[in-house]
């Protein structure tokens, strides 16, 4: 809602765009690209075009013997990270929004582009009192 801000308890305000925001932790199982840094570098960028996120920078690395990526897209909102097992067909990924961006667009974006057999999703709204998330 424009123009709603919180209180918190050190007694600054923070206006409702700039709250802390959604924290999903999303682990992809039988998901594709789990050995390609420069696919899962696009999907990751894509993914957060998708939640309306604006890229700071990005950083991924390959490890030796196809032992999966760890990647970080940088965002002026927050972050996406994955890191892959592709021994277990398995990524672990964390989608960060605050302000206006859509977290969960990001994560659809993600999930169509890796294709995963199975993903579950753990979604957690960060830096707000108890009371506030039902607000």
């Amino acid at each position: 809602m424009p123009g709603r801000r919180f209180s918190y308890r050190s007694g600054m305000e923070t206006p409702a765009d700039h709250l802390p925001g959604t924290h999903l932790l999303v682990d992809l199982y039988g998901a594709a690209h789990l050995t390609d840094a420069a696919a899962l570098e696009r999907i990751l960028c894509d993914a957060a075009g998708a939640a309306g996120a604006t890229i700071i920078a990005t950083h991924f690395r390959v490890f030796p013997g196809a032992a999966g990526v760890t990647g970080m897209v940088l965002l002026a909102e927050s972050h996406i990270s994955i890191h892959t097992w592709p021994e277990l067909g398995f990524a672990a990924v964390d989608i960060f929004m605050c302000g206006a961006a859509d977290a969960d667009a990001a994560r659809m974006a993600l999930e169509a582009a890796m294709a995963p057999t199975r993903a579950e999703v753990v979604a957690v709204a960060r830096g707000q009192a108890r009371d506030q998330r039902n607000q």
